[in-house]
């Protein structure tokens, strides 16, 4: 798997690379966030590590910019400070954690590998939510061996998180998922309190893609006060 790395400082560049490549990643090291966002959209790795204060582009503002390219993707934010306001601007520009230097070798590689897995891209499931089997509700089937959607043989072009979220219900049809259900069962505990996960948003956008009529959802049913189950 491929790791970009954004730092301005080649020392620290040069040890992150040495560590990230003896744990078995291919590496990819960009400058500033400018280059960073380019390199990104170039190459395509399968997480982002960011430093926080960058030239020609701050970390913030990279992440914003890779998010556009790639909603998905896991980003990884190197910052010298440790405060809670620098840590919610980082989350609120999609950041997915933190780690705060100096920091421990073995713990930026333990964090990295739980960011692949969360997303999927690791060595465990492969970010089908827990679903095992194929389920069909109604025209709509979710496939997970072959992490394929389709509404009446049409295929659906979801996000890796669209398919989560839908994968995950699909495992439970009928049960209602809270937004903080969701969060945790994808996210993870730790981003529901980030408040910078939209469960609303990622809903909207799955209804534009398998509803018929979005405004009058047959599979993906909101559950008044309560939150989502996917019926029909």
């Amino acid at each position: 798997m491929k790791i970009l790395l954004a730092d301005d400082e080649p020392s620290l560049c040069e040890a992150l690379s040495i560590i990230l490549r003896d744990a078995g990643y291919e590496v990819r090291v960009a400058r500033d966030g400018a280059q960073a966002v380019t390199m990104f959209a170039r190459e395509r790795p399968d997480l982002a590590i960011l430093d926080v204060m960058m030239p020609k582009l701050d970390g913030f503002d990279a992440c914003e910019s890779i998010r556009e390219i790639d909603p998905d993707v896991p980003v990884l934010m190197l910052t010298a400070k440790g405060d809670i306001d620098d840590k919610r601007s980082g989350f609120r520009a999609g950041a997915d954690d933190y780690v705060t230097k100096p920091f421990n070798d073995e713990e930026l590689v333990l964090r990295v590998e739980a960011l692949l897995r969360r997303r999927g891209r690791g060595d465990a499931p492969h970010g089908t939510g827990g679903l095992m089997r194929t389920v069909r509700i109604g025209d709509l089937v979710i496939d997970p061996c072959r992490y394929e959607v389709t509404v009446r043989d049409r295929v659906i072009n979801l996000t890796p998180k669209e398919f989560q979220i839908l994968a995950l219900m699909a495992d439970h049809p009928g049960k209602v998922f809270t937004r903080e259900d969701l969060i945790e069962s994808i996210w993870g505990e730790e981003y529901e309190r980030t408040g910078s996960i939209s469960i609303p948003v990622y809903v909207r956008r799955i209804r534009e893609k398998i509803e018929e009529d979005p405004s009058d959802p047959k599979y993906l049913q909101t559950v008044w006060r309560f939150g989502y189950r996917l019926g029909d």
